[in-house]
């Protein structure tokens, strides 16, 4: 049986269109359990009615005619259920009606299953026999495995319209969830890239002379470097030093003695240079798919484009010219971060990749650019949108296929609405962050790759949060010597300076491993990642501290944070490394450095009851509310199935985060906070009700949480956050914070207020 339930899911997945799809469908399951019906009827949100779409058994000409709603016969009960009904005696069941088109009325046994995606009902398929008896309990198993493999296949073309039966022609306007990748809202046309060449259309061929072919090969690896560097060079006014490492990985993988002298040496096995090309990528792609690590997974796309674009060059000898019109929107399945460049500046305003998450180099890049762009849109029609008007929701991680002029209006006005409240933001951005009675919170920059210093600084950022020191590990091919990290450090210190800048020693592991250092791990968020690799390794440790140490020499405004700490002996070991670093810099060498202030982060829900304990180690405490987030709910945010159910705002985050403030303070320790909460004004003026000193966020954060915080006071702030602790779901704390926003006349600080999906 699980060999049949293999092959219908396979031919239902490769089918043409949908009424293919369910062709299939009813055919072979209709033979599988040898029954004389099988049915499939599918939810039409227009309507509100079940539609028979196919049929093997029933009369064929009540296909797309009959339909039931949602409170009528057998098929509405099973979708109002949402669960199998098996019976031995259908016509008998109160809730059944007969459809005569149908010619049903002579088979007795039912046993409908519904379809459900995402826990929405999208249909039910339905067997059916003319002897009277119940469907056994593997029968039943195997259609309800059946309907839950083919639940995603359904919604994909749900999504794409071809569920809905309307006009022919006719386009509906449909909403499409992923990943918020970068923020930012935008309306444009979309340019669809497809891929420029089919790595899995290559035959086998020999070659005719190997000399020729490596000389031909050689010459498409050179164009396609050279597209690169010019690529990079476009790119090179637009981005920082560190953000043109990618495109100096990709260089990397396209050089002769990487994947390229593999290719070589297929090549003089006597391979034509194409099959040589696609043996070695498929085969490097096949082994990083499989990886756990979602570093390296995004790797796997890296090395797939660059060898599409270089089988571009040996089938045609060229690139793809492409126009782009006003307000680009780039789609694709798996969009590169080449591609930034090809688009002219003025012309690029949003991306939308089916594939991809948070962490990949497309998603650092465009958030570094300021490029609204969402990833993860897993049910996206993306073929059928070349030169469709689209809204990409950059907030939401949202887009919108074929707006109506109402939706289409308010995010017109949204638009609009933000530009005017950019300009405005950035007229009081040098003012200082003081509440309406007097209380000051100073607001700290969130960095990793290079930061517009000048512009963080005429936002008011009162110094560095937090600097994630793994950016320049991740961006290299090997570990940083100490003297190229003190260069980078001493350039982020000085440029603060007076300001402290918190680093935060190298946390990798989990979502952000190391391409040279390959981590693999079943459960990598809850392996081996932050202080615990770095205990581990104390040569790598120690050289990062002393390159830290010596970075601040005569500027003392250092301070160093100690990532995924869960005991306090991982402190105790860390600090003491960091003594012996300071002890051989200052006694040693006899350089007058100052001894740092060092912190730890509270984001494992173990530390939360040891900050009496972590308070007699460390000077400070910095919450890092995104990873707190996800390890106290349990949710993978860069997941799109659970990704909904990620939420600062859930009732057990503010009660953790107020029992952090609660705690530090009683101890007498500083603690601040950084994550996306704290860059949220409404999250902020809660963080600002706990008692939290100072925030950190990103650069664009800075002006709104600024002026959200001059127009509250702390008493007001308290009492909103009385409130929402006393909210059972994260729907009544939200409702609390949109009241609160408006009633203050914040509202306009908020995302945008348009109409929902739902």
């Amino acid at each position: 049986m699980l060999d049949v339930l293999r092959k219908i899911v396979q031919e239902v997945s490769s089918a043409r269109d949908l009424n293919t799809a369910l062709s299939i469908i009813v055919r072979r399951v209709r033979k599988a359990m040898n029954t004389d019906v099988c049915s499939v009827y599918l939810l039409d949100s227009k309507q509100g009615r079940y539609v028979l779409m196919n049929t093997l058994g029933l009369n064929t000409a009540a296909i797309g005619h009959a339909s039931l709603a949602p409170s009528e016969g057998l098929v509405g009960y099973v979708g109002q259920r949402e669960e199998p009904l098996n019976l031995d005696d259908a016509p008998s069941h109160s809730r059944y009606r007969y459809l005569p088109e149908t010619g049903e009325e002579r088979y007795h046994s039912f046993l409908g299953v519904p379809i459900i995606h995402q826990r929405h009902a999208l249909g039910v398929l339905v067997v059916q026999q003319k002897v009277k008896r119940k469907f056994d309990e593997g029968e039943e198993a195997f259609l309800v495995t059946i309907a839950a493999q083919l639940a995603a296949v359904l919604a994909h073309a749900q999504a794409s319209g071809s569920l809905r039966i309307s006009p022919a022609g006719q386009r509906e306007m449909a909403f499409f969830t992923g990943l918020p990748a970068a923020p930012g809202v935008t309306i444009g046309q979309a340019v669809v890239i497809m891929p420029p060449a089919d790595l899995d259309s290559v035959p086998v061929r020999d070659c005719a002379s190997i000399p020729e072919e490596k000389e031909f090969f050689r010459a498409a690896l050179k164009a396609v470097r050279d597209d690169i560097r010019s690529v990079g060079q476009k790119l090179a006014n637009r981005v920082s030093a560190q953000e043109q490492a990618l495109f100096d990985a990709y260089l990397q993988m396209l050089d002769e003695e990487s994947l390229g002298a593999e290719v070589f040496r297929k090549i003089e096995d006597g391979h034509w240079a194409q099959g040589a090309l696609a043996y070695v990528v498929k085969r490097h792609v096949k082994y990083l798919e499989k990886v756990e690590d979602s570093y390296l997974r995004e790797r796997a796309a890296d090395i797939r484009d660059m060898g599409r674009r270089v089988l571009s060059y040996l089938q045609a000898g060229g690139e793809i010219i492409r126009e782009y019109p006003d307000n680009t929107l780039l789609v694709g399945e798996e969009l590169s971060p080449a591609l930034l460049g090809e688009v002219p500046k003025e012309k690029l305003a949003g991306l939308i990749s089916v594939k991809g998450s948070s962490n990949s180099h497309l998603a650092i890049l465009a958030r570094a650019m300021g490029i609204p762009t969402v990833m993860g849109l897993t049910d996206l029609p993306y073929a059928q949108l070349d030169g469709q008007q689209l809204i990409l929701d950059g907030y939401r991680g949202q887009v919108v296929t074929n707006p109506d002029d109402k939706l289409r209006r308010q995010y017109e006005l949204f638009i609009e609405e933000e530009k005017a409240l950019t300009e405005a933001l950035e007229a009081e951005a040098g003012l200082p962050c003081i509440t309406q009675d007097g209380h000051q919170l100073p607001l700290m920059l969130n960095t990793g790759l290079a930061a517009d210093h000048a512009r963080a600084l005429a936002y008011g950022a009162e110094g560095v949060g937090l600097y994630r020191t793994e950016v320049q590990f991740m961006m290299a091919e090997r570990f940083p010597s100490e003297q190229e990290q003190v260069a980078l450090y001493h350039q982020q210190l000085s440029a603060f300076a007076p300001r402290e800048v918190t680093m935060r020693t190298l946390d990798i592991g989990g979502d952000k491993p190391l391409p040279y250092f390959p981590i693999i791990e079943d459960n990598p968020c809850l392996g081996w990642r932050g202080i615990r690799f770095s205990l581990d390794h104390p040569e790598v440790f120690l050289s990062q501290v002393r390159a830290m140490l010596r970075a601040s020499i005569g500027l003392n405004n250092l301070r160093i944070l100690l990532p995924m700490i869960s005991s306090v002996r991982e402190v105790e070991e860390a600090r003491a490394l960091i003594r012996r670093a300071w002890v051989e810099i200052k006694q040693g060498e006899g350089l007058a450095v100052k001894k740092p202030k060092v912190g730890a982060m509270i984001e494992v829900p173990a530390a939360l009851f040891q900050i009496p304990a972590l308070a007699e180690r460390v000077d400070y405490l910095s919450v890092g509310s995104n990873d707190l987030t996800q390890y106290l709910l349990a949710v993978d945010r860069d997941n799109p199935k659970v990704a909904g159910l990620y939420s600062g705002y859930h009732p057990a985050v503010l009660q953790a985060l107020t029992k952090i403030a609660r705690d530090s303070h009683a101890a007498r320790l500083p603690v601040s906070i950084c994550g996306e909460l704290a860059g949220d004004p409404a999250g902020a003026i809660l963080l600002l009700g706990m008692g939290y000193q100072s925030l950190s966020m990103n650069l664009a954060s800075l002006p709104r949480v600024k002026a959200a915080i001059r127009r509250v006071k702390v008493s007001e702030a308290r009492e909103l956050l009385e409130k929402v602790l006393g909210c059972a779901s994260t729907d009544q704390v939200v409702g609390h914070l949109g009241v609160f926003m408006n009633d203050l006349g914040l509202g306009w600080l908020a995302g945008p207020k348009t109409q929902s999906p739902n």
